[in-house]
């Protein structure tokens, strides 16, 4: 009996430790609070953590050939290679003109520096072979390398224009571009809207033919006239001496007087041929800022890297460039600046989690008193430093997933300080015990419960950390987060709040002497003005002080009366209120009754919900349809497009673009209040960072349009989205023949197209023409949601197919080869050697003239100058072993699995959120379709398939969770029935999830919703489980104390009173964890941004509603709020009842066992006698 009462008189360890050695904890606290705020100056900061695919890229460059050729030549014997590598999830590729691009998936369970090893040995042992293609001279190098999608997308572009010379600004932009990237940050800096220079040889054919003059004689000349080489070590009078042959050029004119051909006296000069300039390249990129021409610098960081730090030393190296290199007439302009974003979108979340700070408090206060809301407020920041601490110390960075997770463990975190304080508290108030004793007792009795409470929150998130692919990447911080926040807040509680409560609490709320008041608030606001008034930068702190000082009279004259009222009057009432509503609850058959139209009441929401899905009153999203930032308009040519037409019709978009963004809608007297930048660009950088990233390949047919809009808060209330819909419908129809497509920057990790249909097969035409014919059968069903289904590839692109006449071709002695390499060196040209100048090497490049070269007479007239076998000169025209046609190519060959795929895709149209219902519609039309020939597989992907994947994971992650949370409470409790009970009140908490979404009308985000519940989970534990231990341990006393055997069950109304009274006394714990919980996420749900720096600083809270962080977070705030509304009248009254329910069937079943036992042992005792 003695050791029974012991376990009921607990005391916990490692608190008792604590407050012994007191010293040693203020210590450990000071040191948190350092190392916290350290860390949170130093993290980068950054809108979304950054995703690492484990993709290996293979890309390969060989100028002048067609994507079938390419597809042949490079892709596919690379693809045979690349598919026996282990671990391989999936090969994708694409070949087009001139380039291939592979992407190996590799699964999760291999480093990404093996994977690229394991690739490029097999591209090695394959580009080893003598098959292997070769283009001036050398074998076709591919390049294998990783891609971060944040390095595709650069931070900002910097603008430069001015009455110069293009090549002059481009070398402003190259002497920026040599500064930038020496920064640790910063991985590369591209430059647009200027040219690389080289030096042309324009070979006159005519001229060339009358001389006899072959190609290789010319690059022969030229390659062998320009150098300078080692012709090695010469000794002489016991010394060495090098000897070195000068023959490189330093002026491009020295060319001019080659001898590229000596016959007889006759010498052939490189100037009697050709024309020799050293110009810029042919044209590849065209770049703009509002129409105006600009050399523009692309700036793209290194993944890991602090992007708001990148960006102020950037705008430093201008500032500086500007007033001490550059002359005073040049602009220089930076836009697209992602920094700013994301410093408002950080601070943004931090203020929302002061606001929340100062809300909870507030409630605290009331509730528990000033000194005991200290104490538990206490535990926010050290909680929240402390997870700083330790998340700067994994290499996190500081960003809006990182900090939602404080914002909701801001809740979650005070649960385990409101539990002890308040506990610690009742022992003082009720028991009469003394401080230490009642911190020593009070945190005895709730220690385990506080660690397992918190242990099965954490176990709801620890399937979370589990998650697979990109979207585990980009989601996994949050669950990591929590765990850390709620780890951290139970050191806090069990170690630091027990040493606060032990030194510092009073259960009587005394006045502050009026003197002790009048000296503190003077010394304080004094302070804080001559703060404000010489303290420059640092005036906020001074604000805050006098706001202190000011508050600390509010407090004495008006807040303290208020509290001590709610506590003594109105928080009474309604303990007393509680109880008599729960005593009530337990008449008769009422339990039976209340619990029956609780389950009834979650069969509505969920009959409810499905209805809302099925009006489509409720949409279903897969991720947060986020307001753009950018607004960006992407124009496609048909592939073969010169850019001079590209360049010339992306100008007349941006006109009509323009007039959209700044119309007067937008602007105050001249100021667009809405759009903070726009800039263009054509040809290179043109190309979509999601489907093209790490593609080196030229887009002369492609153009791009980039319209920033300034932050949320000072875009006086328009949308963007509203703003994008205009664009786009400004663009429709207009321009026939051109691919536009107006999207916006995206939150979150790729996913692909909502409406993605893939096409595989080998017969690529008939792909195509497949293709075509779904897409037209589709548009006739008129389904709304289709915004516009586009095929990926086409064979429109423009080819000339020349076919060599094989035996009068070898009759004359000419290969196909050299035929090949003529019109080659022709058109394209050969690289005949080098030009330095100024530390730069320039190509020099041998081709025809302008006129000839694109003269079809020209081309195929010329000869091939060649010395037969016996060596006799040969000059054979092209056009005598050569036939040619006209016909289209292929703009791309897709590559899924090395099997042929052709893609149809859409977005949604605007409204349209829900891509499950739009692909199922299409599924349902094309069951009618029989146009899909037996060879040819149609599969659906893209942004459906990841969604199926994720939806199926969560669920799987909620009940995996419920299963550890289920195993901890049977270990907490010893018992099956608490841990069922718990159990259903979970499920019984989506009554408020559902209902308020069917009410609200709100939409059901996949992602986002289903975290919710799953963070919900996790609360609705905390509290049920504080409650049934209580319970239990007060049974358990009233056991002892009326001596009843501890297999034996209480009277029933003993029972019933026990119940009550754990209920009473465990309703303020559940109702400030509830409380602290929602007002925590209120601001980021309601959308309310004030800026207390501001505030403080310049008197003006910056207040607006909505923004990117709402429209991300929201849909996960709401989910936990409208359930834990519901929660809490489960854990106050539902769980009881079935508590109490519980016991009654324990005691029914042992009554029944008990009975049939006495009949067993007369039945015995009769037959013994």
């Amino acid at each position: 009996m003695a050791k029974e009462k012991n376990n009921l008189d607990k005391e916990f360890a490692l608190s008792s430790w604590a407050i012994k050695n007191k010293t040693t904890i203020y210590v450990a606290m000071a040191l948190i609070l350092f190392f916290g705020i350290s860390a949170y100056f130093s993290m980068p900061r950054e809108s979304f953590p950054e995703v690492k695919e484990t993709k290996i890229y293979v890309s390969s460059i060989y100028p002048g050939n067609t994507a079938e050729d390419i597809e042949k030549l490079l892709t596919n014997p690379l693809e045979d290679k690349l598919k026996t590598v282990s671990n391989v999830v999936e090969i994708t590729s694409t070949s087009q003109e001139d380039y291939s691009m592979i992407v190996i998936e590799f699964d999760e369970g291999i480093a990404v520096e093996l994977a690229k090893q394991k690739v490029k040995d097999e591209i090695d042992s394959e580009t080893s072979g003598e098959d292997w293609p070769t283009f001036n001279g050398a074998k076709v190098e591919p390049n294998v390398f990783e891609l971060s999608l944040s390095e595709e997308i650069p931070i900002l572009n910097i603008n430069i224009s001015g009455d110069y010379p293009v090549m002059k600004l481009k070398e402003f932009g190259e002497y920026l571009q040599d500064e930038i990237e020496n920064l640790p940050e910063i991985k590369k800096v591209d430059i647009r809207g200027a040219q690389d220079k080289e030096i042309e040889v324009a070979v006159d054919i005519y001229k060339m033919m009358a001389s006899s003059v072959s190609f290789n004689d010319i690059t022969s000349a030229i390659s062998n006239g320009n150098m300078t080489m080692s012709a090695g070590n010469y000794v002489t009078s016991g010394q060495r001496r090098t000897i070195r042959i000068l023959g490189e050029i330093e002026e491009p004119s020295e060319l001019n007087n080659f001898v590229v051909k000596s016959e007889d006296g006759d010498d052939v000069y490189l100037k009697d041929i050709a024309d020799i300039t050293f110009q810029e390249k042919e044209k590849t990129t065209y770049a703009r800022e509002f129409g105006e021409q600009v050399v523009m610098l692309d700036v793209k960081k290194r993944s890991g890297k602090n992007m708001v730090a990148a960006a102020e030393q950037i705008e430093l190296i201008v500032e500086k460039a500007k007033a001490e290199v550059f002359p005073t007439n040049l602009n220089v302009s930076i836009t697209n600046d992602q920094s700013s974003k994301t410093i408002g979108q950080v601070d943004d979340l931090v203020n929302n989690i002061i606001f929340g700070i100062i809300l909870v408090v507030t409630v605290l206060m009331f509730f528990l008193g000033f000194k005991n809301a200290l104490f538990v407020g206490f535990a926010i920041p050290m909680s929240m430093f402390m997870s700083l601490m330790i998340l700067n110390q994994l290499g996190y960075t500081m960003n809006t997933m990182i900090l939602f997770g404080l914002i909701m463990g801001l809740g979650m975190l005070v649960d385990n300080g409101i539990v002890v304080v308040e506990n610690v508290y009742r022992l003082m108030d009720e028991e009469g015990m003394s401080r230490v004793d009642a911190a020593k007792e009070g945190i005895g009795e709730i220690a385990f419960p506080i660690i397992i409470s918190t242990a099965t929150t954490v176990a709801a998130f620890i399937p979370l950390g589990l998650w697979p692919g990109l979207m585990g990447q980009f989601m996994i911080y949050f669950p990591i987060t929590l765990s850390v926040v709620l780890g951290s807040s139970l050191v806090v509680a069990i170690f630091f709040n027990s040493v606060l409560v032990s030194q510092f609490m009073k259960t009587e709320d005394k006045n502050m002497p009026l003197k002790t008041i009048i000296r503190v608030s003077l010394i304080i606001a004094g302070i804080g003005l001559l703060i404000f008034l010489f303290g420059g930068e640092y005036a906020a702190l001074g604000s805050l002080m006098i706001f202190t000082a000011i508050m600390v009279w509010i407090y004495r004259l008006f807040l303290r009366r208020m509290a001590n009222k709610f506590q003594k009057s109105s928080l009474v009432k309604l303990e007393n209120w509680y109880e008599r509503r729960l005593t009530a609850s337990f008449k008769n058959k009422r339990p039976y009754w209340i619990v029956g139209a609780t389950f009834l009441m979650l069969i509505v929401a969920f009959v409810g919900f499905g209805a809302s899905l099925g009006s489509q009153r409720t949409k279903v999203e897969f991720f947060p349809d986020n307001k753009p930032n950018q607004i960006i308009v992407y124009i496609e040519y048909p592939e073969g497009t010169d850019i001079e037409k590209t360049n010339a019709i992306t100008k007349e978009i941006e006109e009509r673009v323009y007039k959209v963004l700044n119309s007067d809608e937008y602007m105050d007297d001249g100021y667009n209040f809405m759009v903070e930048s726009a800039v263009s660009q054509v040809g290179e950088g043109a190309g979509n960072p999601q489907t093209d990233g790490g593609s080196a390949a030229e887009m002369p047919h492609k153009g791009k349009i980039t319209a920033s809009m300034r932050e949320y808060k000072y875009r006086r209330g328009k949308d963007s989205e509203v703003l994008r819909q205009k664009v786009q419908e400004s663009l429709d129809g207009v321009y026939p023949g051109v691919l536009i497509s107006v999207e916006k920057d995206q939150n979150g990790p790729p996913a692909g197209p909502p409406i993605n249909i893939e096409l595989e097969g080998e017969d690529y035409d008939q792909l195509i023409a497949t293709a075509e014919q779904m897409r037209e059968y589709i548009n006739t069903k008129n389904i709304p949601a289709i915004d516009e289904l586009k095929i990926d590839v086409n064979k429109d692109k423009p080819s000339m197919v020349v076919e060599v006449d094989r035996e009068k071709a070898g009759e004359l002695g000419v290969s196909a080869g050299q035929v090949g390499q003529q019109l080659r060196n022709s058109i394209f040209g050969t690289k005949a050697g080098v030009y330095k100048e100024g530390g730069e090497d320039y190509d020099i490049y041998v081709r025809f003239d302008e006129d000839s070269r694109y003269d079809n007479s020209a081309l195929f007239n010329q000869t091939i100058t060649f010395r037969n076998n016996k060596g006799q000169l040969r000059e054979i025209p092209v056009s005598a072993v050569t036939t040619k046609s006209n016909k289209s190519g292929f703009s791309a060959i897709k590559h899924r699995d090395t099997r042929r795929v052709v893609t149809i895709y859409s977005v949604l149209s605007p409204g349209y959120t829900d891509a499950g219902a739009a692909v199922a519609q299409i599924q349902n039309e094309m069951r009618n379709f029989d146009g899909v020939p037996d060879e040819i597989k149609v599969d659906y992907t893209g942004q459906i398939e990841e969604q199926n994947k994720q939806q199926a994971f969560l669920v799987g992650a909620f009940f995996s969770g419920l299963g550890l949370i289920f195993l901890i409470l049977i270990f907490q409790f010893n018992s099956i029935s608490k841990p069922l009970i718990i159990m259903i009140a979970i499920f019984l908490s989506f009554i408020g999830v559902f209902g308020g979404i069917v009410i609200s009308g709100s939409a059901f985000v996949i992602m986002m919703t289903m975290m919710g519940i799953i963070s919900l989970a996790g609360i609705v534990v905390n509290n049920g489980v504080v409650l049934l231990d209580y319970a239990q341990l007060l049974i358990d006393r009233k056991k002892l104390r009326l001596g009843i055997p501890e297999s034996e069950y209480l009277p029933q109304d003993e029972l019933l009173k026990t119940i009550i009274r754990s209920g009473k006394a465990r309703l303020r714990p559940v109702l400030l964890t509830a409380i602290t919980t929602i007002l925590g996420l209120i601001p980021l749900a309601i959308g309310l941004n004030l800026d207390f720096f501001s505030l403080f600083s310049e008197f003006d809270a910056n207040i607006y509603f909505g923004g990117d962080n709402v429209i991300f977070w929201g849909p996960l705030a709401w989910t936990v709020i409208y359930g834990l509304i519901v929660a809490t009248f489960l854990t106050l009254i539902i769980v009881p009842l079935l508590f109490y329910i519980a016991i009654r069937i324990k005691m029914w079943v042992h009554s029944k066992r008990t009975s049939s036992e006495e009949v067993e042992n007369s039945n015995r005792i009769e037959t013994t006698n």
